[in-house]
């Protein structure tokens, strides 16, 4: 499958985050992630916030804006793949973001979550040589259709499920 023609710094698909302090925000991506910032992409609005900011971080470029006062709380789930997760979790919560997951292996690859200071969570990977088990026969990841329930899971993915379900139950906007 080929991907479509994009401009030179951007993906096929760019995450577009609304947030509270923005600035402060893309901020945290340049510092945690050495992200690079688009200077001539800042754009502010006729109400003095910023509209537009664009920081690229590997192949993809984030945008940000800043979330207007009558806009709902949306906050981003996002996926980064990066070469030392522990130096990026160092960075990360260094910068008041809060640990999530701790690093734990996922099929031969390390993952973490962190939440950052606008609630956003970030899934942060360190690519491994992934390594899937056989089976046998059932599906790890799937509800067993008659229970309602998993099937049997490791500790690691029963951790990695239950830290998601405790961020995501417990996302508060920032701003009340």
């Amino acid at each position: 499958m080929s991907a479509p023609a994009t401009p030179e710094g951007y993906a096929t698909v760019n995450p577009f985050i609304i947030t509270s302090d923005a600035d402060q925000l893309a901020q945290f991506v340049v510092e945690v992630f050495d992200g690079e910032e688009r200077a001539e992409a800042r754009t502010v609005d006729d109400d003095g916030l910023l509209l537009q900011a664009e920081v690229r971080v590997g192949t993809t470029t984030i945008m940000f804006a800043e979330r207007k006062p009558d806009w709902p709380f949306t906050p981003s789930l996002l996926q980064v793949y990066v070469d030392d997760l522990d130096a990026v979790l160092e960075r990360a919560l260094a910068r008041d973001a809060r640990l999530i997951t701790k690093p734990t292996d996922f099929f031969g690859t390390s993952f973490a979550r962190v939440q950052d200071s606008s609630a956003n969570i970030w899934w942060i990977w360190q690519h491994g040589e992934m390594v899937w088990e056989e089976s046998s026969g059932e599906k790890d990841w799937t509800v067993e259709e008659q229970s309602g329930e998993w099937g049997e899971v490791s500790p690691e993915l029963a951790y990695i499920h239950d830290t998601l379900l405790e961020a995501m139950t417990a996302l508060r906007d920032p701003k009340a």
